[in-house]
Protein backbone atom coordinates (compact mmCIF):
# COMPACT_ATOMS: atom_id res chain seq x y z
CA UNK A 1 0.00 0.00 0.00
CA UNK A 2 2.97 2.04 1.16
CA UNK A 3 4.18 1.78 -2.72
CA UNK A 4 1.18 2.33 -4.26
CA UNK A 5 1.28 5.74 -2.32
CA UNK A 6 4.29 6.67 -3.68
CA UNK A 7 4.07 5.76 -7.10
CA UNK A 8 0.39 7.82 -7.35
CA UNK A 9 2.31 10.85 -5.15
CA UNK A 10 5.10 10.82 -8.16
CA UNK A 11 2.68 10.99 -10.89
CA UNK A 12 1.10 13.33 -9.65
CA UNK A 13 4.32 15.54 -9.10
CA UNK A 14 5.09 15.01 -12.63
CA UNK A 15 1.68 15.68 -14.12
CA UNK A 16 1.74 18.61 -12.33
CA UNK A 17 5.29 19.86 -13.42
CA UNK A 18 3.76 19.06 -16.63
CA UNK A 19 0.74 21.15 -16.46
CA UNK A 20 3.00 23.87 -15.26
CA UNK A 21 5.69 23.61 -17.93
CA UNK A 22 2.65 23.97 -20.44
CA UNK A 23 0.92 26.93 -18.61
CA UNK A 24 4.64 28.11 -18.77
CA UNK A 25 4.57 28.74 -22.58
CA UNK A 26 1.15 29.44 -22.83
CA UNK A 27 1.58 32.22 -20.88
CA UNK A 28 5.09 33.28 -22.28
CA UNK A 29 3.09 33.59 -25.74
CA UNK A 30 0.20 35.36 -24.21
CA UNK A 31 2.89 37.99 -23.24
CA UNK A 32 4.50 38.32 -26.18
CA UNK A 33 0.74 38.66 -28.34
CA UNK A 34 0.40 41.38 -25.82
CA UNK A 35 3.73 42.92 -26.65
CA UNK A 36 3.04 43.01 -29.93
CA UNK A 37 -0.12 44.52 -29.46
CA UNK A 38 1.15 47.14 -27.72
CA UNK A 39 3.84 47.94 -30.27
CA UNK A 40 0.72 48.20 -33.04
CA UNK A 41 -1.31 50.20 -30.91
CA UNK A 42 1.55 52.34 -30.39
CA UNK A 43 2.66 52.71 -34.04
CA UNK A 44 -0.85 52.93 -35.10
CA UNK A 45 -1.19 56.06 -32.36
CA UNK A 46 1.88 57.61 -33.60
CA UNK A 47 0.04 57.59 -37.74
CA UNK A 48 -2.89 59.09 -36.03
CA UNK A 49 -1.22 62.00 -34.59
CA UNK A 50 0.63 62.54 -38.20
CA UNK A 51 -2.79 62.39 -39.66
CA UNK A 52 -4.07 65.04 -37.57
CA UNK A 53 -1.46 67.34 -38.23
CA UNK A 54 -1.51 66.66 -42.11
CA UNK A 55 -5.62 67.19 -42.08
CA UNK A 56 -4.59 70.29 -39.98
CA UNK A 57 -2.21 71.68 -42.15
CA UNK A 58 -4.36 71.05 -44.89
CA UNK A 59 -7.58 73.18 -43.49
CA UNK A 60 -5.89 75.81 -42.33
CA UNK A 61 -8.15 79.15 -43.41
CA UNK A 62 -5.59 81.26 -45.27
CA UNK A 63 -5.12 78.05 -47.54
CA UNK A 64 -8.93 77.15 -48.09
CA UNK A 65 -9.82 80.78 -48.65
CA UNK A 66 -6.81 80.88 -51.36
CA UNK A 67 -8.33 77.89 -52.57
CA UNK A 68 -11.24 79.42 -52.96
CA UNK A 69 -10.07 82.25 -54.27
CA UNK A 70 -8.16 80.67 -57.00
CA UNK A 71 -11.21 78.35 -58.01
CA UNK A 72 -13.66 80.90 -57.69
CA UNK A 73 -15.00 81.16 -61.82
CA UNK A 74 -14.89 77.36 -62.28
CA UNK A 75 -16.46 76.49 -58.72
CA UNK A 76 -18.64 79.75 -58.07
CA UNK A 77 -18.14 79.89 -54.43
CA UNK A 78 -19.07 82.58 -52.21
CA UNK A 79 -18.53 83.55 -48.84
CA UNK A 80 -20.94 82.76 -46.12
CA UNK A 81 -23.02 85.88 -44.48
CA UNK A 82 -25.22 85.34 -41.57
CA UNK A 83 -28.29 85.85 -43.54
CA UNK A 84 -28.10 83.01 -45.20
CA UNK A 85 -28.86 80.62 -42.38
CA UNK A 86 -32.09 80.12 -41.56
CA UNK A 87 -34.34 79.34 -38.04
CA UNK A 88 -35.31 76.08 -37.56
CA UNK A 89 -39.27 77.06 -36.77
CA UNK A 90 -39.13 79.04 -40.17
CA UNK A 91 -38.89 75.50 -41.77
CA UNK A 92 -42.01 73.50 -43.27
CA UNK A 93 -41.97 69.59 -42.64
CA UNK A 94 -44.42 67.74 -44.13
CA UNK A 95 -47.48 66.37 -41.89
CA UNK A 96 -47.25 62.77 -41.54
CA UNK A 97 -50.49 60.90 -41.91
CA UNK A 98 -51.42 58.93 -39.34
CA UNK A 99 -53.09 55.05 -40.41
CA UNK A 100 -56.69 55.02 -38.59
CA UNK A 101 -57.10 52.83 -35.57
CA UNK A 102 -58.63 49.68 -36.43
CA UNK A 103 -58.38 47.51 -33.28
CA UNK A 104 -58.01 49.75 -30.07
CA UNK A 105 -56.19 48.35 -27.23
CA UNK A 106 -57.62 48.00 -23.58
CA UNK A 107 -55.37 50.02 -21.20
CA UNK A 108 -56.78 48.39 -17.93
CA UNK A 109 -53.25 46.29 -16.25
CA UNK A 110 -54.71 42.69 -15.57
CA UNK A 111 -55.86 41.88 -12.18
CA UNK A 112 -56.99 45.45 -11.71
CA UNK A 113 -61.16 46.23 -11.23
CA UNK A 114 -62.45 49.44 -12.31
CA UNK A 115 -65.06 50.02 -9.77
Amino acid sequence: MRNLMIVLSALAVMALAFWAYRENYRTQAELAEVHDLQYDIGRLRESLGVLRAEWAYLNRPDRLRELADINFARLGLLPLEPRQFGDVGTLAYPAVALPPITEPVDTIALGETTE
